[in-house]
């Protein structure tokens, strides 16, 4: 009986030792043999079918020098390909290359089954690659290499299978002018709707938001300061903002959309979580987030604290707080998100502090580059706009006018180049501050007084590029001790000035 068993288990793996990877010769045979008699056929396929799609070594390289040929603008036929690929070798027991493309073409299929044969080769190239990422986790994981954690090795898999179904759908090529139209309409319609006649989403700043029209889905937006000017307080305030304006709107399918809002996926690679959320109830509770470490607060206070932190846990706002992130691994976080939970925008602290792909030995003006090219195929991807933070070059300081440029932006011209919007913060307070007297009596003491009181509680941002608007000024007020920019009420403030 055992050794029934033991034949049966052995038949068992041989079969499975031997089951073949989908592919389907015949068809490739027929869109061949389409393409040798009529060439028109191989335009019907070329935008999403290549040479590496075919299962047969043969068919990959007819299909390679068919293809080269009549890019060019001759004719491809048996013949004329024939030179190209050797000719008297064997296929099969008692064929030559040369006769096989004969044959080919003297049974050829219709042009019209050509896209059809083209897609059905096309499907079993993906499964073989789908089968081929599978077998690459069953190994690695029976492996268990000490340097590869499972963490690392799922976000290693997700990237593989995104970047197979990136390459896996085909959008196709050129979009009528009339539904690109009728999508701009569409989009302006729910401008004109929504609650501020935004285009974009909401920041809650709403000086900010009459310039930029919110934040437009799939935008880059850079928000670069030195440090000390408050660029992750704005980028909180924003951040916040959104996510405590979410109001869903269900969808037909059941899934849900958001009206006004949105949910909101931080990624602090500088601060903690628990740093970020004090930053977040001292500005909404106007406690110092100081006294809130410090625990020196009244019980007034201490109940505000509980108040909004209930508040708070119903707001669609996530923390990822891990330093030195990967582009390819936030990639796969956000992915996670929006699938999971939903996402509209993407807050990233600071670029500076992610990795890129590269070895450490390499630019790191390249890995930045990588980085920034990364983020806005993720936005566009997503199509969710993506709030960058980014350092500023230290020759900011060297210079009389501390006002940023966009030469400053550090470590790549990609940061510019790749960035839909460049805003800066700029608060002249903190160098005023800094430049104080140190005698009272001084006669300089009275102007530095003045000069004080003017910049005192405000802060600039400054739009310094925008593919869908103008540039300028705006001019906000900054309330330092709860870390919060808002609108100025002073309506003598001239609150933006156009360059």
């Amino acid at each position: 009986m055992n050794e029934a068993v033991r034949k049966l288990e052995a038949s068992a793996n041989e079969e499975q030792q031997y089951r073949e990877a989908p592919n389907n010769v015949e068809a490739e045979q027929a869109l061949l043999g389409a393409m040798l008699v009529n060439n028109d056929a191989f335009y019907r396929v070329s935008d999403f079918l290549k040479p590496s799609h075919f299962y047969e070594p043969l068919h990959r390289k007819i299909f390679e020098v068919a293809g080269d040929i009549i890019r060019m603008g001759k004719i491809a036929n048996p013949v004329t390909i024939k030179t190209f690929l050797p000719a008297d070798e064997k296929v099969g027991a008692n064929m030559t290359v040369s006769q096989y493309l004969a044959r080919l073409a003297a049974e050829a299929v219709s042009i019209i089954n050509a896209e059809d044969y083209g897609r059905a080769i096309y499907d079993l190239a993906l499964r073989r690659a789908l089968i081929s990422i599978g077998e690459d986790v069953v190994n690695t994981a029976y492996d268990s290499p000490l340097d590869a954690s499972p963490q690392a090795q799922i976000e290693e898999t997700e990237r593989k299978l995104f970047e197979l179904a990136e390459t896996g759908r085909y959008d196709g090529g050129f979009q009528s002018f009339n539904d690109a139209v009728a999508l701009a309409i569409d989009m302006a319609g729910a401008a004109f709707e929504r609650d501020g006649h935004l285009s974009g989403i909401a920041t809650g700043i709403n000086s900010l938001d009459a310039k930029m029209g919110g934040l437009q889905r799939s935008d880059l937006i850079i928000l670069a300061g030195r440090p000390g000017m408050g660029k992750t307080s704005l980028a909180t305030n924003i951040a916040y903002n959104i996510a405590a304006a979410y109001d869903p709107e269900v969808l037909p399918d059941g899934s849900f959309k958001a009206k006004d809002g949105g949910v909101v996926g931080f990624y602090s690679l500088e601060m903690s979580s628990e740093q970020l959320a004090t930053r977040i109830i001292s500005e909404q509770t106007e406690v110092s987030s100081s006294k809130i470490r410090r625990g020196d607060i009244t019980e007034a206070d201490f109940e505000k604290l509980v108040a909004c932190s209930q508040m708070m846990q119903k707001v669609p706002l996530y923390i990822d707080q891990t330093g030195g992130i990967s582009i390819a691994q936030l990639a796969a976080r956000a992915r996670r998100l929006k699938r999971q939970r939903g996402l509209d925008v993407l807050v990233v602290d600071y670029v500076q502090l992610m990795t890129g792909s590269k070895k450490s030995g390499e630019n790191r003006v390249q890995e930045v580059t990588e980085i920034t090219t990364g983020l806005k195929a993720l936005g566009k991807e997503l199509n969710v706009p993506i709030i960058a933070l980014s350092q500023l070059s230290r020759q900011v300081e060297s210079r009389d006018d501390k006002r940023p440029q966009l030469s400053d932006l550090r470590e790549s011209g990609s940061i510019e180049q790749d960035a839909d919007v460049v805003l800066f913060v700029f608060r002249e307070e903190y160098y005023v501050k800094n430049a104080e007297p140190r005698d009272p009596d001084d006669p300089k003491y009275a102007e530095w007084e003045a000069q004080m009181e003017k910049v005192k509680g405000t802060a600039d941002v400054i739009i310094a590029k925008q593919r869908h608007g103008p540039t300028g000024t705006v001019k906000l007020a900054f309330q330092a001790e709860f870390t919060r920019f808002a609108d100025l009420a002073d309506p003598s403030f001239m609150q933006y000035e156009e360059h």
